[in-house]
């Protein structure tokens, strides 16, 4: 019967931590590939209350494979404003955010004036991931809902004429709480 010297011991061992960190880095990269891709998540808050929200179209940035959603509801009180926290994959892309506001038309009492203003990630230190958006700018103004785009640029082939859609958008209804 023959002895393994030091050498040998450690040749096998090393021979076999290696088998083990290639089976586990196979396993786990199969994982990976398989792994369904999840979309960026907003999180949203006011009047006390949390919510996700998932967008309500996500495409590819060459809009393919696209996939529809729902537009989130977050309940906001007067003078309290909505707090928004954006994940890195909106972070790292240049956005767009158009708020809705609602202001009373004076000549007829049952109608509403729609008003937008548009932020976008040029008007933030770059980087920022936490928004804080006004429900009420101006005294007879009421933050109605917001929406964060992430913008591409198209061409309309007859025309020539460009003008940006978002590839992917989230959606939150603001009523009054």
């Amino acid at each position: 019967m023959s002895n393994l010297s030091v050498r040998q011991v450690l040749a096998l061992v090393a021979a076999g931590l290696a088998v083990v960190v290639f089976a586990t880095a196979g396993i786990v990269g199969y994982a990976v590939h398989k792994a369904p891709k999840s979309e960026p998540v907003i999180t949203a808050y006011a009047n006390g209350k949390t919510i996700e929200v998932a967008p309500y179209l996500y495409c590819t940035v060459r809009m393919l494979d696209c996939t529809e959603g729902d537009s989130a509801t977050l309940p906001v009180r007067k003078g309290y404003p909505v707090q928004l926290s954006l994940p890195d994959q909106i972070v790292k892309s240049p956005w767009l955010i158009q708020l809705i506001y609602l202001r009373p038309d004076n000549s007829r009492a049952d109608k509403m004036i729609q008003v937008d203003r548009v932020l976008s990630f040029v008007d933030f230190p770059a980087g920022v991931h936490a928004l804080t958006i006004d429900s009420h700018p101006e005294e007879d103004l009421r933050l109605a809902g917001i929406e964060v785009g992430l913008p591409i640029l198209i061409r309309d082939s007859a025309t020539g004429q460009e003008s940006y859609m978002p590839h992917a958008a989230w959606s939150i209804a603001t009523p009054e709480a």
